[in-house]
């Protein structure tokens, strides 16, 4: 239970309760024997999961629909998401009527300053990093906590809970300033290429907004940094500052460092030894075995041995990391066919998800299936997009998923793919996608994208296993 929050506080209510983050947070109040309810704009998988664990959930934005028990101000809390839009009736009804409101991420700022909050930020990789964190401490004698962006394969939740553990590791999002509301006791910065200009504006603007999360980090606490992130600091006293990378080449040398080496890929498998500022632990096998993880592996691996995860416990969790949903997710995997669905949406991260699948198929034909997330995202890097895709043999982009979003006049889908390279590429509507699956064969078939495209990949993997 939150600090601030009053003892008395018996019912939760989530406006958007179907969001990675929100759902988490659902659950964890549910755990401390709370009522929670909430609403959606869609069901979902993971809204069908929460209603199954006892959480009752609506789809349709009408006051009448708030479960009785959730309208009395003294008993409830009301926690929103900034994706819900302020005209939203349910939202105004709590605020016309005195409810006690709270961003989500303000409850996860309550979380870190009552617990010791390893909190993982970064343009890209903070779902795999945060997740990785999480099962390095939950499988070895220190335990831990977990609030996480995506679904982790290993427990099948996105949420971890200790009866021993202080500790908690948190996916802090910049997405509207939100990491600014956490307390970390250790942070993780692990890009800061540009995103979220539609909030921010400007590169320098979304960069000042990580200078002043990592100046948030509790006095005599940790900040860890890819080795290309480059912000000014104003830290606590006794804040110490490590560097992280795939090599020790952009690390100059630097004393306090984690890198990798000795890399080994051999028949479907990638192995390492990880180098820390104090020893050398050899032989660590990734469990999911892409090029981007030796780097998540890293920052993972540099958290938990700071916080006392031995050496063994290292190996046998990086070993046994099974990933989290959508984040490099083979659904086929055949000698002669490859379905792989990734999160990827924004152009850094897509160009990482595609060249790994070239590296580990690199006599395949590459086929890739994108929806674009936001117009305003779409505006401000297409030419970023259509670089990446570009890597592909053949592209097939679907419409934008618009989100919270209106439409921007001359902001489609075309836009990207006006610009893409790639010998073969279209644009198709979902129905079309389908059908164009249905006539086609593929190799190696890669499905992207942040929006509802996960949705249809249940129904390609259908007709591929035909």
């Amino acid at each position: 239970m939150c600090k601030r929050q009053d003892k008395k506080t018996n019912n939760f209510y989530f406006i958007g309760i179907g969001g990675i983050g929100m759902s988490n947070l659902a659950r964890y109040f549910l755990a401390k024997g709370k009522k929670v309810a909430g609403y959606d704009r869609v069901e979902s998988e993971l809204t069908k999961q929460l209603n199954q664990e006892g959480i009752e959930i609506h789809y349709e934005d009408n006051v009448d629909l708030i479960p009785p028990a959730f309208k009395d101000k003294t008993q409830t809390l009301v926690v929103w998401t900034p994706a819900v839009p302020n005209d939203h009736s349910e939202l105004t009804f709590f605020r016309e009527n005195g409810f006690n409101l709270m961003k989500r991420a303000q409850v996860l700022g309550e979380i870190t300053r009552s617990t010791r909050g390893l909190c993982v930020a970064g343009t890209h990789g903070k779902t795999t990093v945060s997740s990785m964190i999480a099962h390095l401490l939950k499988q070895s004698k220190i335990d831990c906590n977990a609030f996480l962006g995506g679904i982790l394969k290993n427990y099948d939740s996105n949420l971890l809970l200790s009866d021993t553990s202080d500790l908690t590791v948190i996916e802090a999002d910049e997405y509207d300033r939100s990491f600014h509301w956490l307390s970390p006791y250790m942070a993780v910065i692990t890009s800061v290429s540009p995103d979220h200009l539609d909030i921010y504006g400007t590169e320098a603007a979304y960069k000042e907004s990580f200078s002043y999360f990592a100046s948030l980090i509790e006095e005599n606490g940790v900040l860890l940094l890819e080795a290309g992130v480059d912000i000014p600091l104003n830290l606590k006293a006794g804040v110490k500052v490590f560097r992280y990378a795939e090599d020790l080449k952009p690390l100059k040398n630097l004393k306090k460092a984690f890198h990798a080496t000795n890399i080994r890929t051999t028949n479907g498998t990638i192995t390492f030894d990880l180098v820390t500022p104090e020893r050398t632990i050899p032989n660590i096998q990734l469990g999911v075995p892409v090029k981007i993880n030796i780097l998540n592996g890293i920052a993972a691996m540099a958290i938990a041995s700071l916080n006392g995860v031995s050496d063994d416990e290292l190996r046998a969790g990086m070993a046994s990391f099974q990933g989290a949903k959508r984040r490099f997710d083979f659904h086929i995997k055949r000698d002669d066919l490859v379905l792989i669905d990734d999160y990827a949406h924004h152009p850094d991260e897509l160009r990482e998800s595609i060249t790994s699948v070239r590296q580990l198929y690199p006599d395949k034909k590459l086929t890739v299936i994108f929806q674009p997330h936001l117009y305003s995202r779409t505006r401000d890097f297409y030419k970023g997009f259509a670089e990446s895709l570009s890597l592909a043999d053949e592209v097939i982009l679907i419409p934008i998923y618009p989100a919270r979003e209106e439409p921007i006049p001359g902001i489609s889908s075309q836009t990207i793919l006006d610009e893409v390279r790639s010998p073969e590429k279209r644009l198709l509507s979902k129905t079309e996608l389908l059908e164009h699956v249905q006539k086609n064969k593929y190799e190696a078939l890669l499905v992207a994208g942040a929006g509802d495209i996960e949705l249809l990949v249940e129904p390609i993997k259908k007709i591929l296993n035909g």
